[in-house]
């Protein structure tokens, strides 16, 4: 609290508590301190969030995985498992839903179409199973080709190892004379 001199008579070069022969009111002033209550109201809130993001308290013992979600043989999370969904533009003006089996080695894609009145619809447009295409070396790829590419890589090797193993017995040659 503030005491000081009466803003509305004037005089401003008296000292508090001066014996004068006017008498004036004294001035109250009292700061409140609700801008600063509420300061730290809002600095505690974002120290619990803070927390609550590093303790990572979404998951663990409070939240119940659902019925999908159970863990695989082994009771561990061995490399990814289970089944993905991600959108994807199929044409300049359709969109489809792939959706990845990662146990069963199969993926598969369904178009998002309207129907004649206008609704949604969701049909299935491919699947397939990649379980034996990775025995396949070159198939349907464009140039160079896997085996186009391994030539290139050891003829650049053979090059190398004629370059380690042949020293130079040859001085370099010299430039021209600088003036």
């Amino acid at each position: 609290m503030q005491v000081g001199p009466d803003l509305t008579s004037g005089s401003t070069g008296r000292a508090v508590g001066a014996v004068t022969e006017e008498r004036l009111a004294p001035v109250v002033v009292v700061h409140s301190g609700s801008r600063q209550a509420a300061s730290w109201v809002i600095v505690v809130l974002l120290a619990v969030i803070a927390t609550a993001l590093v303790m990572r308290l979404d998951e663990g013992r409070l939240m119940r995985s659902a019925m999908a979600q159970t863990e695989g043989p082994g009771d561990g999370l061995v490399g990814a498992r289970g089944i993905y969904a991600f959108s994807g533009q199929l044409t300049l003006k359709s969109f489809g839903l792939f959706m990845l089996d990662v146990d069963t080695g199969t993926i598969w894609c369904y178009e998002l179409s309207r129907g004649t009145n206008d609704e949604l619809l969701l049909r299935l447009v491919a699947a397939r199973s990649w379980t034996s295409d990775r025995y396949l070396e070159e198939f349907n790829v464009a140039d160079p080709v896997p085996g186009a590419v391994r030539m290139m890589v050891q003829q650049q090797r053979a090059m190398r190892q004629t370059q380690v193993e042949t020293p130079a017995t040859t001085a370099p040659a010299k430039g021209p004379a600088l003036p």
